[in-house]
């Protein structure tokens, strides 16, 4: 019974991985939309709506590459590796993993709103501000957490050696070599 409930989570992250993977197509998909009617050369349309435009599309695109990753950090982790997450090395590599397409994803947006609240409006600047600033307090954090760590990998040498083994296992399956091929 319990194997079978633990399969039904495998299940559940699998079909959450391919809803990511969806909705960053969708964002790609938006994302190209918006940057083709934006570079339409033709329309009559002001170059500063223009720039709006590619910016806005690049943030969709940030969102999407924070949603393709996730996807895959999920695939990966809990599908493919088939791991719980109760081991500090585990905790670490999923939050490193998810903290670094969150902190891109709020740096671009950051970059983005800049520029265009620089022409259209400066009295909005701080909130643009405020997200770089999270981001970059987010990046601190991560750093402490991650040093403050370090000793994790001492007292668990072998989930880190276990980890490590299953990511040169993978990347044998990813380049078609085979797990048991040497």
């Amino acid at each position: 019974m319990m194997n079978f409930i633990l399969r039904l989570f495998t299940a559940g992250h699998f079909v959450i991985s391919l809803l990511f993977l969806a909705g960053a197509i969708a964002l790609i998909g938006l994302a190209a939309l918006q940057m083709w009617q934006s570079i339409q050369l033709f329309d009559e349309v002001p170059i500063m709506q223009r720039l709006n435009a590619v910016l806005e599309s690049i943030a969709i695109l940030a969102v999407a590459v924070a949603a393709l990753e996730l996807g895959q950090t999920i695939l990966e982790e809990e599908v493919q590796r088939g791991t719980q997450m109760s081991t500090p090395t585990r905790v670490r590599r999923f939050l490193s993993r998810f903290m670094v397409v969150l902190i891109v994803a709020l740096s671009i947006e950051t970059v983005v709103l800049t520029f265009r609240f620089a022409k259209e409006s400066p009295q909005y600047l701080p909130y643009a501000a405020s997200i770089g600033f999270a981001a970059a307090t987010m990046l601190a954090a991560w750093g402490l957490f991650i040093w403050l760590n370090r000793s994790a990998e001492h007292l668990e040498p072998e989930g880190m050696q276990a980890a490590k083994r299953e990511d040169r296992e993978l990347e044998k399956i990813a380049k078609g070599e085979g797990a048991d091929k040497p």
